[in-house]
């Protein structure tokens, strides 16, 4: 008997890898989308037409996780066996400047989904995406599931709220309720205003004319990253088991914004050679002497995380899961992506 699940942030990157992931296992597919004056479903609508072709269900409804009601409606009318929160408000520097909002959707927005599945009787198992950012300035690393929390963001404290309402509600209602702590993950389909997505963009518009320089802020900032099509089945992997329970989700592997643009440079075929330092230091094209990357302290956090890395040995043993794409193979998929979407002024959406 074919399953039910809803994904909530259907539209962005982990949506479009979960709906695919689901529809290969037979799902039927419901996503909750905000209804904005231009479409933004770009990443889901060669899934969409692939769907219909198979007539499989793969069906889009509009809501917003601030409004309590349209996120009833939607669940009565589809009563899903399974519930993926990926919506989110996800930029760490935007929640700086939209804490409130961020607060709403990220926190609130959850508790109003437990909400909903707690009043109206709906036994559904459900997914919340939490963030390694909830470590922020942590005290040790690797991080795992028994690292204390720090968060240094208006993001983060908003995915704190959402990360302990789900335990609440698991340890005083008896829900199915699982925390994935993902690290980052990346992808071509990568907003373009995330840093990864920014250096392989940038470096391709460079390298074909578009854009003069690729301007970045703390090029130290360390981060495991991952790739989304490998930390979407550990989402489903979560859900399948009979008890509930949160997991880090990461490669443990660290690496910083200055090793991310070394490596998409060569890509791109360049080799970059570092000049200066701080706010004055350059990336420099070694053959040609070109300036490719400069520093701008406006891209700076007011509070900035330390090392995050990640370790995922409880998601190992107990779902199962390895990631199956390391370091470089994902920033070569990205760098690729984006040189020939630039050179061919495609989409990236098909990778």
């Amino acid at each position: 008997m074919s399953r039910t699940a809803l994904i909530t942030g259907i539209t962005g990157q982990d949506g479009s890898y979960l709906s695919e992931l689901l529809l290969s296992k037979g799902y039927h597919v419901h996503g909750i989308a905000r209804r904005t004056s231009t479409l933004s479903r770009g990443r889901i609508e060669r899934i969409r037409e692939e769907a219909q072709r198979r007539a499989l269900t793969y069906d889009l409804h509009y809501a917003d996780m601030s409004d309590a009601g349209s996120l009833t409606r939607i669940l009565l009318k589809v009563r899903p066996d399974e519930v993926y929160n990926l919506a989110a408000q996800a930029h760490v520097a935007v929640s700086f400047e939209q804490p409130e909002y961020t607060t709403d959707v990220n926190a609130v927005g959850v508790l109003r989904l437990l909400e909903v599945f707690r009043t109206n009787g709906i036994p559904v198992r459900f997914y919340q995406a939490s963030s390694s950012e909830l470590f922020g300035a942590a005290d040790s690393s690797p991080q795992d599931e028994t690292t204390a929390f720090n968060p240094a963001s208006p993001y983060a404290v908003s995915k704190q709220f959402g990360f302990s309402i789900v335990k609440n509600y698991r340890d005083a209602y008896g829900m199915h309720g699982c925390n994935g702590i993902l690290f980052n993950h990346e992808s071509p389909r990568r907003g373009e205003n995330f840093v990864t997505r920014k250096i392989t963009l940038g470096l391709a518009r460079i390298r074909y004319g578009f854009q003069e320089v690729l301007s970045l802020g703390n090029l130290d900032a360390t981060r495991d990253w991952g790739y989304a099509g490998d930390y979407v089945d550990a989402m489903w992997r979560m859900l399948q088991c009979e008890m509930a329970d949160d997991y880090v989700v990461a490669t443990g592997k660290a690496h910083t914004v200055r090793d991310f643009i070394e490596k998409a440079a060569r890509v791109a075929e360049y080799e970059i050679e570092w000049r200066g330092e701080g706010v004055g230091e350059t990336g420099v094209d070694r053959k040609s002497g070109k300036t490719l990357v400069s520093v701008n302290e406006r891209y700076y956090r007011p509070l900035e995380s330390t090392r995050l890395v990640g370790n995922a040995a409880k998601a190992r043993q107990h779902l199962g899961w390895v990631p199956t794409m390391d370091f470089e193979g994902l920033v070569q998929l990205m760098a690729t992506a984006d040189l020939r979407t630039v050179r061919d002024g495609g989409s990236v959406t098909e990778v």
